[in-house]
C-alpha cells in the first residue's frame, strides 16, 4: 500500500489518529517505540536544524532531506510533513509536494499564512486572501498522486475562521485544520461547517488550544491529533536538568544504575533498530 493511502485509511478508521512531533532522527527513534505515526513539525525542525524560531527560516531542501532520512529509517511509519505556506510560491509548493511524495511522505499540511509567518499558536498571524490560498491549494492537490493533503487556516477573526473552514472542506483536501482553536465550543462550530470532512486538532504545550485526550477528541469527531512539541520540550527540560546536575557534581558523570537510565548500550540498541527494520528475519528469506 502507498504511504498516502495507508494514512488515509488510518484517518478514516474509528477513533482519533495521533501523530507525534519529531525534530531529529534520535527523537524519532524514541517516538517509534510508542507510536506508529510522526508529525514532522516545522516548530521542532526550525529549532533543531537552525536553532531558530518557527517564523519562516526553513528552506525546503532541508525539510525534504530530513523526511528522506526519516523514511529510510522508518519504512512503515506515517509521516505527515509541515510545509508551512509551501515556501511562498505555488510552483515551489507543487515541486516540494512531488519530491516528498516520491521519497515516501504520507501527507503534508499547507497553510494559508502570508509572510512574515508565525507559529500557529502565536499572535500577529496574517493570512492570504482566501482565493489566492485556494488557487495554491488546488494546484498542490492536482500535483499529488496519493499523498494526504491537510488544508490549514490560520485565520483569527471568528467569521473568517468559519468562512475559510467551510471553503477548505469543499476542496479535494483530505483533512481540514484550523490552527490555534481556543475552545471545545469552537471545535464543535468548525465541525459543523465542514460537514463530513476529517478534522485535525493541533496540540502544543503552552499554546492556545485546550489540552484534550484522544477519547475526548474522538467524541468531538476529530479524526487526527498532532502533537507538535512533546519530544522537543521534554529534551529541553531533560538536557537542562542533566547539565545542571553535571555542573553541580564538579563534572563527574552520574552512575547509570537507576531504572530507565540511558547509557551507551541502551542508546546503541535503540539506534540499531533503525537498521534492523530494513532486514527481514532470516526465516523470511528461506523459500519453501
Amino acid at each position: 500500500m502507498r504511504h498516502g493511502n495507508a494514512l488515509r485509511e488510518e484517518v478514516r478508521s474509528p477513533g482519533t489518529t495521533p501523530l507525534i512531533g519529531v525534530y531529529d532522527m534520535y527523537s524519532a527513534s524514541v517516538a517509534a517505540q510508542h507510536y506508529n505515526g510522526f508529525f514532522v513539525s516545522g516548530f521542532g525542525f526550525a529549532a533543531s536544524h537552525y536553532g531558530l524560531p518557527d517564523i519562516g527560516f526553513i528552506a525546503w531542501p532541508d525539510m525534504v532531506a530530513f523526511v528522506e532520512r526519516l523514511r529510510l529509517a522508518f519504512p512503515s511509519q506515517h509521516l505527515l510533513v509541515d510545509i508551512d505556506d509551501g515556501y511562498v510560491d505555488p510552483e515551489v509548493a507543487c515541486h516540494v509536494v512531488q519530491r516528498l511524495e516520491r521519497i515516501g511522505a504520507s501527507g503534508i499540511i499547507l497553510e494559508d499564512q502570508k509572510r512574515p509567518r508565525r507559529c500557529g499558536h502565536a499572535e500577529g498571524k496574517l493570512v492570504l486572501p482566501l482565493e489566492e490560498y485556494l488557487e495554491k491549494l488546488n494546484l498542490v492537490l492536482e500535483s499529488r498522486q496519493d499523498l494526504v493533503v491537510v488544508a490549514r487556516t490560520d485565520a483569527t477573526e471568528e467569521a473568517d475562521i468559519l468562512r475559510r473552514a467551510e471553503a477548505l472542506a469543499e476542496t479535494d483536501a483530505d483533512v481540514v485544520l484550523v490552527d490555534g482553536v481556543r475552545s471545545i465550543e469552537w471545535i464543535r462550530r468548525i465541525r459543523k461547517v465542514i460537514g463530513d470532512k476529517p478534522l485535525l486538532f493541533n496540540q502544543i504545550a503552552g499554546g492556545k488550544s485546550p489540552r484534550l485526550s484522544l477519547t475526548e477528541l474522538t467524541e468531538l469527531e476529530c479524526q487526527v491529533a498532532i502533537y507538535s512539541t512533546p519530544c522537543l520540550f521534554a529534551a529541553h527540560s531533560a538536557i537542562d536538568t542533566a547539565l545542571g546536575e553535571l555542573k553541580a557534581a564538579d563534572g563527574r558523570l552520574p552512575a547509570f544504575l537507576t531504572p530507565g537510565s540511558i547509557g551507551v548500550r541502551a542508546s546503541t540498541e535503540l539506534l540499531e533498530k533503525n537498521i534492523s527494520r530494513h532486514h527481514p528475519p532470516a526465516s523470511a528469506l528461506v523459500s519453501v
